[in-house]
């Protein structure tokens, strides 16, 4: 039984204590639910990669189809949401710990994902050492830390510092160019770099201006899970609806918040619908945190409320993913780039150097790549299941 069927079974005339921990029980249900699901999305991203690389970008639609399209832009919604609720839980791990334990908890979470990303993360993606790869990990371990610090100030200031960093950045898009400095794509533009002549390169997928701004962001929306349920889901439905008014408003008019604005090309509705919705995501524009934003805010809302009003059973592998989240991350890059390997050895006798040099016979499939996740899902659901009855028993 999962926590929120567990938390719902209680009657109508529980008393208010038994009623709040029901209440308790579907926001972190919700929380961990949705975190699963993404966390099954970002594997289709992953699985893509390796599984089926093509020698041009799937959202480009001058080359590419609306299924591919569909298939790499609805992992957008991994990210955002991860480093979103990442906040959240923050101020939800802070009600149960004094200030100067969660700095002191951020501060050394964020370091071990930053050396995380650097070592096996790194590693997994290349089976080497040639490039450091600083992606979502990287930018959760510094935005933690960051937090960190930022826990200290009173929330308005929290508040004033995640605008800050978020509604202005796409004005610095201005000065992005190839001689940028390291430390300025670390901080926004994004870019290789190599530190040394002899050390491996750097590649800045995940800029940090932003995401520090998004995670402060969540750890301000944090006290509203505090309030009464109906009016939490609420405010989360209209922030939600405000943003993608937002979304629409700016990305119809052009005024502001892409590097690359949307024109109508009097191409067919389903291509103007796609171009429209095609935002940047290296670095995260504003209309991208704008419209993935919306979905997180809506998808918290409406699963805690399918899970109160006992509408919706929680699949058992999302809540085991989204409980183990980290956990998933770790294994699965490793998981998917060795079978990867495997699939292409036994189909076409060869490995790819990289995606533009792919063995002979060799032809990009949704197939392929669908049945690929499937088959990843499936291996992380037992990896996650044993790893999360070896922390029961060590728990005993």
């Amino acid at each position: 039984m999962t926590q929120a069927s567990e938390a719902g079974s209680g009657g109508a005339g529980s008393d208010p204590l038994e009623r709040s921990a029901r209440a308790s029980a579907h926001r972190l249900g919700a929380i961990d639910l949705l975190r699963g699901l993404v966390v099954a999305l970002m594997a289709l991203d992953h699985t893509r990669d390796f599984f089926a690389p093509m020698n041009f970008n799937p959202l480009d639609l001058n080359q590419s189809s609306p299924a591919w399209f569909l298939t790499r832009w609805i992992t957008h919604l991994c990210a955002p949401t991860f480093v979103l609720l990442a906040g959240l839980s923050a101020w939800l791990r802070g009600q149960r710990h004094s200030r100067t334990d969660m700095s002191r908890y951020l501060l050394s979470r964020g370091a071990m994902l930053v050396l995380l990303e650097l070592s096996w993360v790194s590693f997994s993606w290349q089976f080497g050492f040639e490039t450091l790869i600083l992606q979502v990990i990287w930018a959760i371990g510094v935005a933690m830390m960051a937090l960190g610090l930022l826990i200290w100030l009173p929330r308005w200031a929290v508040i004033a510092v995640a605008a800050g960093l978020i509604l202005p950045h796409n004005l610095l898009d201005a000065w992005h160019g190839e001689g940028a400095s390291w430390a300025f794509m670390l901080w926004h533009q994004g870019g290789y770099f190599k530190p040394a002549a002899a050390g491996p390169g750097v590649m800045v997928v995940y800029p940090l201006m932003p995401w520090i701004g998004w995670m402060a962001a969540g750890y301000a929306l944090g006290p509203l899970l505090r309030g009464p349920t109906a009016q939490r889901q609420r405010f989360l439905l209209r922030a939600a609806l405000g943003l993608l008014l937002g979304f629409v408003l700016l990305r119809a008019t052009g005024l502001y918040g892409d590097p690359h604005p949307w024109v109508a090309q009097g191409r067919p509705l389903w291509h103007e619908a796609l171009a429209f919705i095609d935002v940047h995501k290296y670095p995260p524009s504003l209309l991208y945190l704008a419209i993935t934003g919306a979905f997180t805010l809506a998808a918290l809302a409406l699963l805690e409320r399918a899970m109160e009003g006992g509408g919706l059973q929680a699949p058992a592998a999302l809540m085991l993913f989204g409980r183990h989240a980290q956990f998933f991350y770790l294994l699965h890059i490793a998981l998917i780039h060795g079978l990867a390997g495997a699939w292409y050895w036994l189909r076409y006798g060869a490995l790819p150097s990289d995606g533009a040099h792919m063995p002979a016979g060799y032809a990009p499939s949704l197939w392929v790549c669908y049945g690929a996740w499937l088959c990843v899902l499936g291996l992380m659901w037992v990896l996650c299941r044993a790893w999360s009855r070896g922390q029961r028993g060590l728990r005993a």
